[in-house]
C-alpha cells in the first residue's frame, strides 16, 4: 500500500456540460476540470451529479481522454466507473488505471434491489481480478438514497481481507453521519480512506481520521470548501465550515443537478451550461431567479471562472 500516492481532499463530481444536440461538450468540460484544479480540487468525473447514468461507457471513455490529452493530472481525478453492467464497469475501471487515474470510484450495481452481500462482494471482486491490475485504487461508493443498495461494514470488511492496498477507500453519500462515523472507527486507523459525501461533514471528518469530502457544491464553491480541508485543525475551522454548510443549504433548495449547471452559466456567463441531457430537466425561470439571487445575497461568487 503505498499511501503517498493516495487521493486526499476535496472532490468535485464535475457536472457534464451538453451541446444543443444533447451531446457531451468536451471543451466546456476540460476548461471547467482545469477551474476546479487551480481550486485545490480534484476530479470525480462520472459521479452522481455528473449525470453519470445518463452518459454511456463510450461517452466517459472519451471525456476522460479528452482530460488527460489537454494535460490535466490524472492522479488528481477519481472518475466513477461502477455500472449495473459487470463487463461496463471492468472496462472504464480498466481504462481509468491505464490512464493513471489516482482512484476509481465505483457504485455498486444499482438496479436490483434486496441483493446480498454475497452478491456485491462476487460483482466488486470479479472487478477487480478482471481488472487484474495492481496500480488500482478502488473507492465504495454508498449512496443508498439514490442506489438503494447499501455498501455494509461487513461487505467492506470482506473485501479489505481479500484485497488490501487495493480496497482504498469509501465515498459515503448516506448523509448520516453515524454510518460515516462507523466506517471510521472501524477501517480507518488500517488505511481506508474515508471520504464524506457532502462538505456538511467536513470538518466531522477530518477529525475523526477522515481523508475529506467528495460533494457536488464543489462544482461551484471548490475554493471555501478546499479551504476547510486546509485548515481543519485551525481556531477558524468551525467559522469556515459553518460558510460552506450556509451556502450548500441554499444550493440544495433547488434540484441539485440543474442547480449547479445554473449557478455554473450564470456566474461564468455562459448559458449552454443550464442544458440538462434528459429525463433531468433544468430549474424554471422562478426557481434559478430564487437560486441566484439567495448566492448573491450571501456574498457568493466564483473567482476565476469566467
Amino acid at each position: 500500500m503505498n499511501d503517498a500516492q493516495r487521493i486526499t481532499g476535496v472532490l468535485s463530481p464535475v457536472v457534464t456540460p451538453f451541446k444543443a444536440d444533447l451531446s457531451p461538450d468536451a471543451d466546456r468540460f476540460v476548461r471547467q476540470c482545469r477551474w476546479l484544479l487551480s481550486q485545490n480540487v480534484g476530479l470525480a468525473v462520472f459521479g452522481t451529479n455528473s449525470e453519470a447514468n445518463s452518459l454511456s461507457v463510450e461517452e466517459k471513455i472519451e471525456l476522460l481522454e479528452r482530460l488527460v490529452g489537454a494535460g490535466l493530472d490524472p492522479a488528481r481525478m477519481m472518475p466513477g466507473t461502477g455500472c449495473c453492467a459487470l463487463t461496463d464497469s471492468v472496462r472504464l475501471t480498466a481504462h481509468a488505471v491505464k490512464l493513471g487515474c489516482g482512484g476509481a470510484l465505483m457504485l455498486p450495481p444499482f438496479y436490483y434491489k434486496g441483493v446480498s452481500d454475497e452478491g456485491l462482494y462476487r460483482n466488486f471482486a470479479e472487478i477487480i481480478e478482471r481488472v487484474g491490475d495492481e496500480r488500482l485504487q478502488l473507492y465504495l461508493y454508498h449512496i443508498p438514497p439514490v442506489s438503494q443498495v447499501a455498501i455494509t461494514l461487513g461487505l467492506i470488511d470482506r473485501l479489505l481481507s481479500k484485497y488490501p492496498g487495493i480496497v482504498a477507500g469509501v465515498k459515503d453519500s448516506s448523509g448520516d453521519w453515524n454510518n460515516t462515523k462507523a466506517m471510521l472507527d472501524n477501517f480507518a486507523k488500517g488505511g481506508f480512506d474515508v471520504f464524506a459525501g457532502s462538505e456538511v461533514f467536513l470538518l466531522d471528518n477530518m477529525r475523526n481520521g477522515g481523508k475529506g469530502c467528495i460533494t457536488a457544491t464543489g462544482n461551484i464553491n471548490p475554493g471555501p470548501i478546499a479551504n476547510v480541508y486546509k485548515n481543519w485543525r485551525s481556531a477558524e475551522a468551525d467559522k469556515l465550515q459553518a460558510g460552506i454548510s450556509a451556502t450548500r443549504k441554499i444550493v440544495q433548495k433547488q434540484p441539485m443537478i440543474p442547480a449547479l449547471k445554473a449557478a455554473v452559466a450564470h456566474f461564468g456567463n455562459d448559458a449552454p451550461w443550464k442544458t440538462c441531457r434528459p429525463p433531468l430537466v433544468e430549474l424554471t425561470s422562478a426557481q434559478e431567479e430564487e437560486l441566484i439571487r439567495d448566492l448573491k445575497a450571501a456574498g457568493f461568487s466564483m473567482p476565476g471562472l469566467v
